[in-house]
């Protein structure tokens, strides 16, 4: 960030995007302690930052554009656990709720670097969702660039605050993902006794 400057922190903030254990929490108030220390300013440290966000969550949108509903369907017919009518559930909801779920996805620790392939695989409108993903991403960095800025040396103690957020989010993501995965297996595991003890029958 100090060599590059605004570039090097859109740079950053963009692999962000496409690499979820980057985390933001603590980019984003460094980029604010920079831009406190002269490297760019304020405003420049937003718009690098924001700049990055965007170009990171359409590289995941024409990820998910370029795979598709039928690619994601064949894929799902193949792991072991998932349905095709999982798939066809999360659409109808993305459907109802796109427009929201890319907006505050934005600035959900994880979602926020995954929340754009669906958008990208349902076909969103490209420039709608342009706008949603610019204003999340706006408000989320503007948040902790300014305390980065505001904190300066102490910018580190946003991400002690912030984190348990993130692992929190991460926390009930990973229970979910549990939890669905383990009610799953024990339905076809019934679904299989269930039709061999009929077969013996």
């Amino acid at each position: 960030m100090d060599a590059l400057g605004g570039p090097g922190a859109a740079i950053i903030v963009g692999l962000e995007n496409v690499f979820p254990p980057i985390p933001s929490e603590v980019i984003l108030p460094l980029a604010g302690f920079s831009a406190a220390q002269g490297t760019f300013t304020l405003a420049g440290a937003i718009f690098w930052t924001t700049l990055g966000s965007v170009l990171g969550a359409l590289l995941a949108y024409g990820l998910g554009f370029w795979l598709g509903a039928e690619r994601v369907r064949t894929l799902f017919r193949r792991v072991p656990l998932i349905q095709v009518e999982d798939f066809d559930k999360a659409e109808g909801w993305f459907s109802r709720h796109g427009n929201s779920a890319v907006f505050f996805g934005r600035m959900v620790p994880v979602v926020r670097s995954l929340i754009s392939i669906p958008a990208g695989v349902e076909r969103m409108n490209p420039a709608l969702f342009l706008l949603l993903t610019t204003a999340g991403s706006l408000l989320w960095n503007s948040l902790f660039v300014v305390g980065g800025y505001l904190l300066g040396g102490q910018w580190h103690r946003i991400e002690s605050v912030a984190g348990w957020f993130s692992n929190a989010v991460v926390a009930v993501i990973v229970v979910l993902v549990a939890v669905f995965l383990g009610r799953r297996a024990h339905l076809e595991r019934k679904e299989r006794r269930e039709h061999r003890d009929a077969t013996r029958g």
